[in-house]
């Protein structure tokens, strides 16, 4: 298939049309506009990218896992650690991706300036060609007029007519008019030829500017290509490095030995191989304690207190004088309840 170009299919029939070339100035404006939507895409995605970063630099100093102790501690130590680098990497990709922004904003200030300068030329030469296109046009009209004069004074000149006077008048108008179609068409070959020229000048400026600006277009399409390749060459190395740094931590964790992180705590805080004691029944009455140990049956019944039986009264008939009478009292009146 051939290959198309600005410079075959760009052109207009009207001399003084320039749809090609606005055309082509259209859709290289659009593809600055698409450069400048692009830098200000990567420039936003760095923000994101710094600000998470700040984020998780800020969560990797939270406290976690302080009271923790051996591989577990470690391995939470770990986690902290590459979670700060993970936060620095990402501040790393914030700053690749606005130096991929300032050097695409170079880019397109670079193509910008060298655009304007090609602009400037052609508008010159559009104006140029617009006026010697007019002046042309408008001298092939007098041109023509002229032309239209002298025939119309020559056919009166011919005229048949006895005036000797009125022949020599209209003889001199048919010179006069004669005179000026020669003026009127040196006039007009000289306004077509200054046209040639001014239309061969802009046609080779045209393909000049049709080739710069079919160049800038393929440079501007291969450059985003690219740096958009960059950009998500960027995104995927950083996938890669946080899961570098995370496999780090998952080797950490694969060092964590439950069973050995109990046996640290165990030997490291152990307060006492035997637990207490416990407590026995003591009878408050019998004063006599159980034998120390565990009980071996249910808990013995509960005992009344002792009664201690008193011995047999005294016999009043039989106590002698110095004994005390405990069975009779004398006063009548005597009574142990008082009223």
């Amino acid at each position: 298939m051939k290959d198309l170009h600005f410079k075959d299919f760009f052109w207009n029939s009207d001399l003084t049309c320039t749809g090609g070339y606005d055309a082509i100035i259209q859709y290289l404006n659009e593809g600055k506009r698409t450069c400048k939507e692009m830098e200000d895409l990567m420039k936003a995605r760095a923000s994101i990218e710094e600000k998470y970063a700040k984020d998780l630099l800020g969560l990797s100093k939270k406290v976690c896992g302080h009271n923790e102790m051996n591989t577990l501690k470690r391995s939470l130590d770990m986690f902290k650690l590459k979670t700060e680098h993970v936060s620095l990497s990402h501040l790393q990709l914030a700053q690749s991706m606005r130096e991929e922004a300032k050097k695409l904003e170079e880019f397109r200030e670079k193509q910008r300036d060298a655009k304007k300068k090609i602009e400037q030329q052609m508008d010159t030469l559009h104006k140029n060609k617009s006026s010697q296109y007019k002046k042309t046009v408008d001298s092939k009209k007098t041109y023509e007029q002229k032309c239209r004069d002298k025939e119309e004074a020559d056919q009166n000149a011919n005229r048949n007519t006895n005036n000797t006077k009125h022949i020599e008048k209209l003889y001199s108008k048919a010179q006069q008019a004669k005179q000026n179609a020669e003026e009127a068409d040196r006039i007009y070959y000289q306004n077509v030829a200054s046209l040639a020229k001014v239309r061969d000048e802009w046609l080779k400026e045209h393909v000049k500017a049709c080739e710069m600006f079919e160049k800038q277009a393929m440079e501007r399409i291969g450059y985003l290509r690219n740096i958009v390749w960059t950009h998500l060459n960027q995104l995927s190395q950083q996938c890669v490095t946080s899961d570098e740094f995370y496999e780090e931590v998952r080797k950490s964790l694969e060092q964590c030995n439950v069973k050995e992180d109990i046996e640290h705590f165990v030997n490291l805080r152990r307060t006492g191989d035997k637990p207490p004691a416990p407590v026995m029944y003591e009878n408050f009455y019998s004063g006599q304690r159980p034998p120390t140990g565990p009980p071996t049956g249910p808990p013995p019944a509960r005992q009344p207190p002792p009664v201690i039986r008193r011995g047999p009264l005294p016999d009043p008939t039989l106590n002698s004088r110095e004994d005390t009478i405990y069975s009779t009292v004398q006063d009548t009146g005597y009574s142990v309840i008082h009223n």
